[in-house]
């Protein structure tokens, strides 16, 4: 068996506010993790720094290696526990920025980072679209990112399952008005490729947005093994067993199954 304890941070981001959501953040690791042994942590996306910051991004976007993932590092080393966050991320060039999330491992190393590839309405003013879709292996299976809109493109985790992902992290800041989308992308990403979606979303008002949490952890036939069902800061835990996925493959042979030479279009530019 390879099971694994998961955690759903449903957090509400103080907008422009780095060091009070990284203490907010520190908060919730330590309290998830006295009250029972966790394996992993997920928060949503931009939980660093909020989403509606504008030009404020390109004086609270970090390096992957700056304060941020140095702090946080230190607390999943601290509690022995893998952590998964969005936040703003600046390159050498400090103009270019990307909406990211970063995986750091229980001894504090950093596992790696991903960069949205889809970026959604104003999304575009601020950020630049990531280009890889990278599966990270850790000591419990391969763990694939994607962050918020790209749930709505079953490209994406269709790619990261044939990659090798066992489990997909979903940091996400999903508008109220469209929770019935959320739902059904997350359940559908999940079974559609079999294996396990741990999806985060963020809570809370911001000037012209409305956050619709639903955090949930849906299992390879699209159960829901824990879910947050208030809009209201919080977290969920399950413990799951990874090797089901394989259990599920097997017996369903959705990745097997697949006829590529009949998919060209899904490669066009429309």
């Amino acid at each position: 068996m390879r099971e694994i304890t998961i955690a759903l941070a449903q957090t509400a981001p103080v907008l422009n506010e780095n060091e009070e959501n990284l203490r907010r953040m520190a908060g919730f690791i330590q309290r998830i993790c006295q009250e029972q042994q966790t394996d992993l942590i997920v928060f949503p996306e931009l939980a660093l720094s909020g989403h509606e910051c504008g030009l404020n991004f390109t004086r609270l976007a970090e390096r992957v290696t700056g304060h941020a993932v140095s702090f946080l590092a230190g607390k999943a080393a601290e509690f022995n526990v893998h952590v998964a966050f969005g936040m703003p991320v600046k390159e050498k060039v400090e103009s270019i920025l990307f909406d990211s999330v970063v995986l750091i491992g229980p001894d504090g190393e950093l596992l790696g980072d991903y960069r949205k590839l889809h970026l959604r309405g104003e999304e575009r003013l601020a950020f630049r679209p990531g280009y890889r879709l990278p599966v990270f292996e850790t000591e419990f299976g391969g763990v694939g990112l994607m962050i918020g809109w790209d749930l709505a493109f079953p490209e994406v985790a269709r790619s990261l399952a044939l990659d090798g992902a066992d489990l997909i992290l979903v940091p996400s800041g999903w508008e109220t008005a469209n929770m019935n989308e959320w739902r059904a992308y997350t359940v559908a990403r999940a079974c559609e490729n079999g294996l396990y979606i741990a999806a985060a979303n963020r809570v809370g008002e911001e000037p012209s947005y409305s956050f619709g949490g639903e955090s949930m952890l849906v299992g390879p036939r699209g159960q829901i093994h824990t879910a947050l069902e208030e809009v209201v800061e919080g977290y969920a835990v399950a413990t799951v067993d990874l090797d089901e996925v394989r259990r599920v493959r097997e017996e369903t042979q959705i990745l097997q199954c697949r006829q590529p030479a009949a998919y060209r279009a899904l490669v066009r530019k429309y």
